[in-house]
């Protein structure tokens, strides 16, 4: 982050304001004069003015659970010009970022936060973080196809580790619908999977992340997260 920015949002002044601070000598980076255009680690150094060390003020960490509508794109923007997630909280002072994403076709559960240590552990493969997702597929999803799921399919040569299916049933028309739980996060796994078993997915919709659940939430809605879901996120990032 470049220091007059840094002054700016820890409230000392104006960028402008804050550049000619640093013109004139008054700003100190790890105890030397700084000079414009100097960037800094917000974490690891030490900006002081006036004889007194400035630090950004405290900002909530929010945790938010959002129902992302089928034709969003999970990105703060798009170049194509597609809807995206960041439409749905212009209005929120915070600055959001998604945990993850879910595909442009899809639709449910997006954990929104501006808790940047929280969002690279719940992507990071060593906390293997669960998701499950409900599945309307064409044909009848027969026993010996749900046991592949669960064994594992080969993705972009190499298997996808063991999943779990619930619930299967048909429904009208001769298609079929269950949940499936993964814990990976590969480019459209849950349609390649269900693919693989011979079979198109014709909804897919998130309904569970961790111990977060999409609930009675509709597409387009979000709300925050409480402390107790807060903490039972926590909890299995840090396992």
């Amino acid at each position: 982050m470049r220091l007059q920015k840094y002054m700016a949002e820890a409230g000392i002044a104006s960028r402008r304001k804050c550049e000619a601070l640093i013109e004139q000598g008054l700003v100190f980076v790890n105890g030397s004069p700084a000079a414009i255009g100097t960037v800094i680690d917000p974490e690891k150094d030490i900006v002081e003015y006036g004889g007194k060390q400035i630090s950004l003020p405290q900002q909530e960490k929010l945790i938010i659970a959002f129902y992302k509508p089928q034709g969003v794109v999970s990105t703060m923007s798009d170049p194509q010009g597609r809807p995206c997630v960041a439409d749905y909280f212009r209005d929120m002072q915070e600055r959001l970022y998604p945990v993850g994403r879910l595909d442009f076709d899809s639709e449910g559960l997006l954990l929104m936060t501006n808790d940047g240590e929280l969002a690279y552990r719940m992507m990071h493969p060593k906390f293997s973080v669960e998701k499950t997702y409900l599945v309307h597929c064409d044909g009848i999803l027969r026993r010996e196809e749900r046991e592949t799921l669960e064994k594992g399919v080969l993705l972009d040569n190499r298997m996808t580790s063991p999943a779990v299916v619930t619930k299967p049933q048909s429904i009208r028309y001769g298609h079929s619908s269950f949940f499936i739980t993964i814990h990976e996060g590969r480019n459209r796994q849950v349609r390649r999977m269900v693919a693989a078993v011979g079979h198109e997915t014709l909804l897919l919709r998130r309904v569970k992340i961790g111990p977060i659940e999409l609930g009675s939430l509709s597409q387009g809605k979000w709300r925050k997260l409480t402390n107790e879901e807060k903490n039972a996120l926590e909890a299995v990032t840090m396992q």
